[in-house]
């Protein structure tokens, strides 16, 4: 089975066991690192996800897992928060997370850049999802504001400044 399928199946088991308990499934990975098989949950929760909201997710889907089987080689199954530069997975985190400083890359150049290519990464102060687009206030050019088509939106995660 493809890596996507898999992905696809265990986000389709765990996310109405996840949501029954108040929590988020952000994002779902499974990979081949090393000599095995690695699945990654991403979860949230309102006030943050502690060690022990993790080891519950990991029993609670270690058993559905074992029960519905979906995937057929042997893996490790991991459970972790998405960390500071949270991905903006679904169209909602666009508004929930409006204020924040984000980095978002598009699939296709989306202006020119001060050396007139086109430019594919955009970091600023997101506004939010309007009309089907994620706008945001650039960070490098003061005043000027971009809207990428979600459609193209390669990946977005939160952007943390030290």
């Amino acid at each position: 089975m493809k890596q996507e399928a898999v992905v696809e199946k265990i986000r389709a088991l765990v996310l109405p066991v996840l949501e029954a308990k108040g929590r988020e499934l952000v994002d779902v990975e499974y990979s081949r690192e090393g000599q095995g098989w690695v699945l990654r949950l991403y979860i949230d929760e309102p006030g943050g996800v502690t060690l022990d909201s993790c080891v519950e997710v990991s029993r609670e889907v270690s058993v559905l897992l074992e029960v519905e089987d979906p995937i057929e080689t042997a893996y490790n199954l991991e459970v972790s928060s998405p960390g500071l530069d949270r991905p903006l997975t679904r169209p909602a985190d666009y508004d929930r997370f409006a204020g924040r400083l984000v980095r978002v890359k598009s699939r296709v150049p989306m202006e020119l850049d001060d050396k007139g290519r086109g430019r594919k990464t955009f970091v600023g102060i997101l506004v939010g999802l309007r009309d089907g687009n994620v706008v945001i206030d650039l960070e490098d050019k003061k005043g000027y504001r971009v809207e990428i088509p979600l459609e193209d939106v390669a990946k977005a995660n939160l952007e943390i400044k030290f």
